[in-house]
């Protein structure tokens, strides 16, 4: 059986490859924004597990309204992102893309607009990285993540304007995938964020 015969075999136009969709340099640029989230995690579990007390009677000073707000947001925002990658890769529609992209981007623009006025409320309060440990991890966690919120967004309007002007099409989405899956990774991010500094006790 030759390569192109077990390729259609498999399911695979001769001209795929075997990789994840997008550009394999943002999947090696996910892996390491995931693995500098894991480490931070795990230094915030490690330092609950040592003053449960403390972190349980801190926790209760959290907006968690904000924070399922904004959870709502960046999970909106992942979708309107598959939507307009469906509608250039699918549909071969970049006005619908745009539209789509243009919907991401207006929710994590209400993302960062909810988290500042979290901060302002604590900041507010006198509470800052050296009030005690959980909130010097709470503000580092979530600026951290806030910070690639804003790269996100930024990535979110290049790709708007670059599906506006007709960029992309149904054999050309590889730069339109590629910040769809960075998006996606700054969503599952918070995904994990939330419950862990809002939620667990």
């Amino acid at each position: 059986m030759d390569t192109m015969t077990l390729q259609t075999t498999q399911g695979l136009a001769p001209e795929q490859e075997a990789h994840p969709p997008g550009d394999l340099a943002i999947w090696f640029f996910i892996l390491a924004e995931l693995l500098a989230f894991a480490v931070f995690f795990a230094a915030y579990a490690f330092a609950r597990a040592h003053n449960v007390a403390l972190f349980n009677e801190m926790q209760l000073q959290v907006n968690r309204n904000a924070g399922a707000l904004n959870t709502v947001l960046l999970v909106t925002a992942s979708w309107c992102g598959a939507r307009a990658v469906h509608a250039v890769e699918r549909l071969n529609d970049s006005v619908v893309g745009a539209r789509w992209l243009a919907g991401g981007i207006g929710c994590a623009g209400g993302f960062l607009v909810v988290k500042c006025f979290e901060y302002a409320a604590k900041f507010g309060a006198g509470i800052n990285l050296s009030t005690n440990t959980f909130w010097m991890f709470y503000l580092s966690l979530t600026f951290f993540h806030f910070m690639h919120v804003i790269l996100g967004m930024v990535i979110l309007v290049v790709l708007w304007h670059q599906t506006r002007r007709g960029a992309y099409g149904p054999h050309n989405t590889n730069g339109l995938v590629s910040g769809a899956a960075y998006w996606h990774m700054v969503d599952l991010v918070w995904i994990v964020l939330f419950p862990l500094v809002y939620v667990m006790r």
